[in-house]
């Protein structure tokens, strides 16, 4: 049995899920910025109460490690070591990209095309990677300043489907790119956390509670624009 909290924090998005042996239970999620702080706890409850779940079983917590927003992945990563401490149960850490990958992948059957989740890192910079059908990487995770010639090679001979919070600022970009595709309304979700977490679960695949960091990818800058 593995009854495991998901929380995704790392972009505007606020979402939570409880899932039970890799089946979704329960989801509260809302994309209203980054008050992250004011739902987070109640969304937790919600999705808690919703299964007739208490606290205390669950198995493990699954945290959305980032990319994103120093911000939300601050907030994330206090929330769920606080309760794995508190409840001595495993923290499980799901790269933002490969779940948001994951969304696109399940909507998308070209199992020959590549995908590209964009996380907005301010003006013309994302957070990106390229997975391949299966998920597996093709580009590891990077921070990019995407212009004309971003992603060229690739889209020589393969189909790129781009996605994601940071996609829309770069469509104009990559326009001249007959292999680039655009897909809209992809955002992280817990929802999505919940397969990649049950693959980790069953593997023992966990952090250490006490040393385990956010994947920030580049250095703090300014919080006021998280």
């Amino acid at each position: 049995m593995s009854l495991i909290l998901h929380i995704e924090k790392a972009t505007t998005v606020c979402s939570v899920a409880l899932s039970e042996n890799g089946k979704l239970l329960s989801l509260k999620e809302e994309n209203k910025g980054l008050k992250h702080a004011d739902n987070i706890t109640l969304f937790i409850m919600h999705v808690l109460k919703e299964s007739g779940k208490k606290i205390t079983d669950l198995d493990a917590v699954a945290l959305s490690s980032g990319p994103g927003s120093y911000t939300g992945l601050r907030i994330g990563t206090s929330t769920a070591k606080g309760l794995c401490y508190a409840l001595d149960k495993p923290l499980i850490s799901v790269s933002t990209l490969q779940s948001l990958t994951l969304n696109a992948i399940l909507k998308i059957s070209e199992e020959s095309a590549l995908f590209c989740p964009m996380i907005d890192a301010r003006r013309m910079e994302v957070f990106c990677a390229v997975y391949d059908h299966q998920l597996n990487e093709t580009e590891t995770p990077s921070s990019k300043i995407i212009d004309e010639d971003s992603f060229s090679a690739l889209l020589k001979s393969r189909k790129i489907f781009f996605f994601g919070d940071g996609a829309e600022k770069c469509k104009p970009v990559l326009a001249n790119q007959s292999n680039a595709v655009f897909i809209d309304n992809i955002y992280p979700s817990a929802a999505f956390m919940i397969s990649i977490a049950e693959k980790k679960y069953l593997k023992k695949q966990f952090e250490d509670t006490a040393l385990f960091v956010p994947f920030y990818l580049k250095e703090f800058v300014d919080g006021n624009k998280s």
